[in-house]
């Protein structure tokens, strides 16, 4: 537009004509609150309504806030009076004009200091209303009508929230809305006033009706500076957002996504964490509702998690919490309709495509029968890849993408822990001519990488461990012998010339064997108490214990009330019989 159309359009605008008439109503009515004052707002309501209304229009239909205020030079002064006059914000349909006038005037992204401070001054405004500043026109307004400051203010809140939140309701976009009547800019702006109003209660459902709002356009949708602030406040616990919420706001945030894992990751496997803590933990985190809502919410989520168990290869609290969580997020997918979820090889794109359903499907899904030959078949699977990783060796680039094949494996059959729990049950059964894969697969668990070549090592050492435990629990052994119990022990003990067994994988077999086993319950708890007490491994043994009953209270296990009762005598011996001796006088 040239200047003389410019000069032109200001000419004939009813506006800018009426535009002093109204600035000088608006100043004359903030200056004193007198019933005369107030009979003229009254009498003049229905007419500044229509300007209102008349202004909103002009503003939206110019490009840019540098122009509209070029056209309308009174506008900010006008809109600053009639915003912090109670008796005209008071009136909802005025308010609301009021507020829409200021979100068309927001720059969605502000190109000079005229719009940067506009921005500012506007974010100043909607600020006013949400506060209860006791200014004197509002005071003696609150005489006039009866109703304490803070309740007045909390209404007027309410309504600008209410008047907001209708108008992003009735928003619609679509991916070719390039023009100037797609809604993105006006949720924009929107989400970006909305930035001082986070920490109002009265404004959480606004937020929540921002954060949920389908943003399909190419256009920007929120403000990162809305965002930041949702994202602070939640940390900062002052702001209460309902479950949707905060999984829209992990799903348009990343930041507040990765702060979320690592804080379950953080509370969850501190010392005193216990697995049936974490078992309430992980589901009130709400992240497996998110990843099963959000397939690329759950492959952020999985690749913190990848990343963090490559660091903690032998961590069992680590691994504990992702099988505590594959499970709350199978449960939650399976809450979901069909058609609104994405497809296993969506959520694990790098796992084996041929182990995906073999190890997601539930060992209670299965005939017991079938059981020990499915494990045989992923242990020889498994034992494939690695195979194939170790005749690759030879060759840099191909070795890297071996081992990147074997880990992902691996990472798979961690999130799918109750298979290896199974894996131990059926060790407890099997004879010595076919427990080599199920021990294969449960040594592979617990000694993933074949660094140095000590896999080979660390399968005869639990071949080892296997074969004692055999003997100590056979059904024919009615004393303890003493030598098979004492080279038990010492599988646990670290030696420094080779690799040791992880503790987890040794106490994870005599558990299960003291659990299983036919001896009877006595000499069970007393095989139990001599290997805990002399390895030192009492809070170890009783997370072993402890995980175990879970998975067994799990619907549709393979457990009876004599286990049960084994259990809790175990875990009654562990706790009561394996405390540290008190130092004698001479320690002291």
């Amino acid at each position: 537009m040239t200047e003389l159309q410019v000069q032109q359009a200001t000419a004939h605008s009813p506006n800018v004509q009426q535009m002093p008439f109204w600035l000088e109503k608006a100043i004359a009515w903030g200056h004193t609150d007198t019933t005369h004052t107030r009979n003229d707002i009254s009498l003049h309501l229905k007419r500044l309504r229509d300007f209102l209304q008349q202004l909103l229009s002009e503003i939206s239909s110019v490009s840019s806030t540098t122009e509209t205020l070029n056209r309308l030079p009174l506008l900010g002064q006008l809109l600053g009076q009639l915003c912090w006059n109670p008796h005209v914000t008071a009136e909802g349909a005025s308010r609301g004009l009021l507020l829409q006038c200021l979100l068309a005037l927001y720059s969605e992204h502000p190109s000079n200091a005229v719009e940067r401070k506009a921005n500012q001054w506007i974010q100043k405004v909607l600020c006013h209303l949400a506060t209860d500043e006791e200014d004197g026109a509002a005071v003696g307004l609150m005489k006039h009508l009866g109703v304490p400051t803070k309740e007045y203010h909390l209404k007027v809140l309410k309504k600008m929230v209410t008047r907001i939140q209708e108008s992003i309701g009735n928003s619609r976009c679509s991916v070719s809305s390039t023009n100037k009547g797609c809604s993105c800019g006006s949720i924009w702006a929107a989400s970006e006033a909305c930035v001082p109003l986070i920490t109002c209660p009265e404004a959480s459902p606004l937020i929540g009706a921002l954060l949920q709002q389908q943003m399909t356009c190419i256009r920007e949708g929120l403000s990162e500076n809305f965002l930041d602030a949702l994202h602070s406040a939640y940390l900062r616990c002052d702001l209460l957002l309902d479950e949707q919420a905060v999984v829209s706001l992990w799903y348009q945030s990343l930041p507040s996504l990765e702060e979320a894992v690592l804080n379950l990751l953080e509370s969850a496997t501190t010392a005193g964490s216990t697995p049936s803590k974490v078992e309430e933990q992980v589901p009130k985190s709400l992240l497996p509702k998110a990843c099963a809502q959000h397939c690329s919410v759950f492959l952020v989520v999985n690749d913190i998690f990848r990343t963090v168990l490559k660091q903690n290869e032998r961590n069992e609290r680590v691994k504990n919490v992702f099988q505590t969580f594959t499970k709350c997020f199978f449960m939650e997918l399976s809450r979901l309709q069909p058609q609104t979820s994405a497809s296993l090889k969506a959520f694990f794109p790098q796992s084996p495509p041929s182990l995906l359903i073999p190890l997601f499907t539930m060992p209670s899904e299965m005939p017991q029968e079938s059981l020990k030959n499915h494990l045989i078949w992923v242990s020889s699977s498994l034992q494939r890849l690695t195979e194939e990783e170790e005749d690759e060796e030879d060759s840099d680039s191909s070795n890297i993408r071996g081992n990147h094949k074997v880990f992902e494996a691996w990472f798979l059959l961690v999130q799918c822990g109750y298979w290896v729990q199974v894996v131990v049950q059926l060790l407890v059964t099997s004879g010595p001519e076919d427990c080599g894969p199920l021990l294969w697969l449960l040594t592979f668990y617990h000694h993933p990488t074949n660094r140095w070549h000590h896999r080979a090592s660390q399968l005869v050492q639990a071949k080892a461990a296997w074969d004692h435990l055999y003997s100590l629990f056979s059904i024919e052994a009615h004393l303890l012998p003493a030598d098979h119990l004492q080279s038990f022990i010492s599988l646990l003990a670290p030696k420094p010339q080779q690799p040791s067994l992880a503790p987890s994988l040794t106490l994870s077999l005599l558990v299960n064997f003291a659990t299983f086993g036919q001896l009877p319950q006595s000499i069970s708890a007393e095989i139990t108490q001599k290997v805990v007490h002399q390895s030192g491994l009492q809070d170890e043994a009783t997370r072993v214990l402890s995980s175990l009953r879970l998975r067994l209270n799990d619907r549709g296990s393979f457990a009876n009330d004599r286990v049960h009762l084994r259990i809790e005598e175990l875990h009654n011996t562990i706790k009561n019989k394996c405390k540290p001796d008190a130092p004698s006088q001479t320690d002291t």
